[in-house]
């Protein structure tokens, strides 16, 4: 086994510590849990098998070579998480723009009632 493989193992599994602790901590929901740990899996596999990996994705896409394989296959992979990232991020600005509203009529209605109350008084 190489260093660059022993070192993708240790930094694998940090990260599915740390990402076990913010579940625990509810920083992450249960789907972030269960995507996370697909694409550690993947990696980890990779880490462990890269030639036997990289050669059954090239034969799989039909690439000339395994290093083209693991390359398409991680960009693919980035544009995954930028989509999912991009869906994250347009939802709570849709969240934020609601709060926002609601705040605003709130406040609104409690001006109103504080012009009435001074006038009365």
């Amino acid at each position: 086994m190489y260093m660059a493989q022993i070192v993708a193992l240790v930094v694998i599994g940090y990260l599915l510590v740390k990402m076990l602790n913010d579940y625990r901590q509810g920083r992450i929901d249960w789907s972030g849990v269960i995507s996370w740990l697909v694409i550690f899996t993947v990696f980890g596999l990779i880490a462990l098998f890269p030639l036997k990996v990289s050669m059954e994705i090239k034969d799989l896409l039909g690439l000339g070579r395994g290093l083209d394989a693991l390359f398409v296959v991680s960009i693919g992979l980035i544009f995954l998480l930028m989509f999912q990232l991009y869906v994250e991020i347009d939802r709570t600005k849709r969240e934020i723009t609601e709060l926002t509203r609601k705040v605003a009529i709130e406040l609104e209605e409690i001006n109103e009632k504080l012009e009435k109350i001074e006038k009365k008084g």
